[in-house]
């Protein structure tokens, strides 16, 4: 049985509602051959990656998907790579803003997602919901939490972790949020070398 550790954020920035939250939790609990466990997470830099921690080693999950909202954006994104940096636009629930700080003081400076995003992607398109990889995370909390849970799992190779970014609900229903979730969720536990595909951008 593979287990699918799949996290989702509170809102942040004074709206009421986030999209990661809001799909995370209408997630099925199992699909196929595959356990899912869901959490929410806190938009607060520092404690969001340290109730991750604690969810890893609780529940042992073979994959871990980082949900988040982005929305500036029209598509789910496979993000492709995190960054150790900080710097937020706009403080996070507690207050906290920081300024070019790292996330992992004397980490590398990227990290690329172990997810196979091309096939999660095309994963995503097939079940109707438009579907990109994106090559950044941004350098607010989902970056931060991105980048803190593939150092987290650097050093377990039998564990793989990605991101994925939600638009907000009035761009994409929660319903279809919530079917290429599920698509990629599959895609992430059923495949193991990644599609050779082109899914790169000029800008």
């Amino acid at each position: 049985m593979t287990v699918v550790l799949v996290t989702g954020f509170e809102p942040f920035g004074g709206s009421a509602v986030n999209a990661s939250e809001e799909a995370v939790r209408l997630l099925p609990r199992r699909i196929g051959e595959v356990d899912v466990v869901t959490a929410i997470l806190p938009c607060v830099f520092g404690d969001a990656p340290r109730e991750l921690e604690a969810l890893v080693g609780e529940h042992r999950p073979d994959i871990v998907i980082a949900v988040g909202e982005a929305g500036s954006r029209s598509t789910v994104d496979l993000e492709r790579v995190a960054i150790n940096i900080d710097d937020a636009r706009i403080p996070d629930n507690a207050g906290n803003r920081p300024i070019d700080s790292s996330v992992v003081d004397g980490a590398p400076s990227a990290y690329f997602s172990t997810l196979p995003v091309k096939a999660c992607t095309a994963a995503a398109e097939g079940a109707g919901v438009a579907t990109s990889v994106s090559n950044s995370a941004g350098t607010f909390v989902c970056n931060h939490v991105f980048f803190a849970l593939m150092h987290l799992i650097s050093d377990a190779p039998d564990v793989r972790g990605g991101f994925v970014h939600v638009p907000t609900v009035d761009a994409l229903p929660t319903v279809e949020a919530v079917r290429g979730l599920t698509a990629i969720l599959e895609a992430a536990a059923h495949t193991a070398v990644d599609r050779h595909e082109s899914r790169g951008t000029e800008q």
